[in-house]
């Protein structure tokens, strides 16, 4: 918000329809899958909910946190998107979401498309469940499913086993990471594929490439931005592979 993003094109929302009633067709329930950051908002949840913690020391952490994350990324992003969630260990759940929903409150207002928010409306207005399919920690990215009328149940992320009201570092599920995401997604659904999925970056690729329908990539990054070169390359092979791509920057 602010910041003015392309809309979809009246072709693409005609495609996009058309396919709602194919699903429909076929499903009373059909369901649809979004990646959540670079994907729903111009922004990292996840990442803002890790500096939030840092700047507040909130939690236990080494001395450079950022270089910690960034060089376990480098050797293994699952173990680094795990670790966001571990740090949290001997939390509460209710003390950590508190702190999601402050983190996003002091991120305000946050970047939502609001093309993508329009077809969130569209699609749960014809009874689609629309789930987030997110690398980040889930708690962080639930109280911005909460800003597109989604529930906290609505999003399958990074989390750690929670006993008793105590976070612990044992991981949850599945790592939603590349394969990961259609594979938790599909847990969720009980097996059923998305008919519509949309994503940013190649880590999305898997859970794109799992759409029996509309397979959409999107993006937004700069080009000096270190996400540019992943969603160029999502966007190229979507634009090969017949997908709906669409830039949310203005004159390009």
């Amino acid at each position: 918000m602010g910041m003015n993003y392309k809309q979809y094109s009246p072709e693409m929302w005609a495609r996009i329809e058309s396919a709602v009633d194919r699903a429909l067709a076929l499903d009373p329930a059909p369901v649809a899958a979004f990646d959540a950051d670079g994907t729903l908002w111009d922004t990292d949840l996840g990442e803002a909910f890790f500096q939030f913690k840092i700047d507040r020391r909130l939690v236990p952490l080494p001395p450079e946190p950022w270089d910690h994350y960034v060089k376990l990324k480098a050797v293994d992003a699952r173990a680094a998107y795990l670790w966001l969630a571990q740090i949290l260990k001997g939390q509460t759940l209710e003390q950590v979401r508190q702190w999601a929903d402050q983190s996003l409150s002091a991120h305000h207002p946050v970047p939502v498309f609001s093309e993508q928010k329009k077809l969130i409306d569209f699609l749960r207005g014809k009874g689609v469940r629309v789930f987030i399919v997110t690398a980040s920690i889930k708690w962080a990215v639930e109280p911005g499913a909460r800003l597109l009328g989604l529930t906290n149940d609505d999003v399958i992320g990074i989390e750690t086993v929670v006993e008793q009201g105590l976070m612990t570092d044992l991981q949850q599920g599945i790592l939603t990471h590349h394969e990961g995401k259609p594979l938790a997604l599909l847990k969720a659904t009980g097996g059923k594929k998305p008919f519509l999925a949309a994503g940013n970056t190649m880590g999305d690729l898997e859970l794109i490439e799992s759409s029996s329908d509309v397979r959409l990539a999107v993006s937004a990054a700069a080009r000096d931005d270190r996400l540019f070169k992943t969603e160029d390359e999502l966007l190229k092979l979507g634009r090969e592979r017949g997908w709906l791509t669409h830039r949310f920057i203005q004159g390009e």
